[in-house]
């Protein structure tokens, strides 16, 4: 039998943490661009919960500074010089999308980055051409966990909110999902833990990238 009993569509997916692996990435990019700002005890335990929300508003809560334009420029310099030699694919993630594309659900990112760096790494990592839609940072007023960014990508795609995944590792992918309509699907290789997305509304998890492959009918599991 199958498990897609709503007629999935759609599949929306996050970028970093969830089908893109730039968490040390992320993390690096905060430690250089912070350094003598925050205090010696400030370590990723700090960083990783707040990771999926906008690059101003992180910097924002860990410098204590509203104006934190040199923080991100900083941020985004060590970002972009590292780019390319610290993100890959988490596994299972290049032959799933390439197989719901094949099956022609609608597929589709949206995230909390930029345009520009978000289509640089869906272009190096061979996914781009998957992708019938893409929401970014620069294109939405309000971002996640407001469902603007879910909703925007649903109606450029067509697709019915009920029939649309929204796949991601944080609590805003849940929220802002939930809030739009779609169904919010977690991943267990998030950094915050399969729990934190399980209590931000999640209605499945996805323990390896192929679980969505059965969420979404292409393969059977037996009765």
């Amino acid at each position: 039998m199958t498990t897609n009993k709503r007629n999935i569509t759609t599949v929306l997916f996050d970028l970093d943490g969830t089908i893109i692996d730039t968490n040390e990435l992320i993390i690096q990019s905060f430690f250089y661009a912070l350094k003598g700002v925050v205090p010696v005890t400030f370590g990723r335990e700090h960083i990783i919960p707040s990771m999926g929300q906008p690059l101003t508003l992180q910097l924002q809560q860990f410098s204590g500074r509203q104006d934190v334009a040199t923080l991100t420029q900083a941020y985004r310099e060590y970002n972009h010089l590292k780019h390319d030699e610290m993100v890959s694919l988490f596994p299972g993630v290049a032959d799933v999308v390439s197989r719901l594309h094949g099956a022609g659900l609608k597929l589709g990112i949206v995230t909390t980055k930029m345009r520009s760096t978000t289509l640089r790494a869906l272009e190096l990592l061979g996914l781009l051409k998957y992708m019938d839609t893409i929401v970014t940072l620069d294109d939405v007023t309000h971002a996640k966990p407001h469902p603007e960014p879910v909703a925007k990508a649903i109606e450029a795609l067509g697709a019915a909110p009920g029939q649309t995944l929204m796949v991601g590792d944080s609590s805003v992918d849940m929220k802002s999902a939930t809030a739009a309509g779609a169904v919010p699907v977690g991943v267990a290789w998030s950094l915050k833990g399969a729990d934190n997305l399980f209590e931000a509304g999640a209605e499945h998890m996805l323990y390896g990238m192929e679980d969505l492959l059965i969420l979404c009918g292409i393969e059977v599991i037996e009765a």
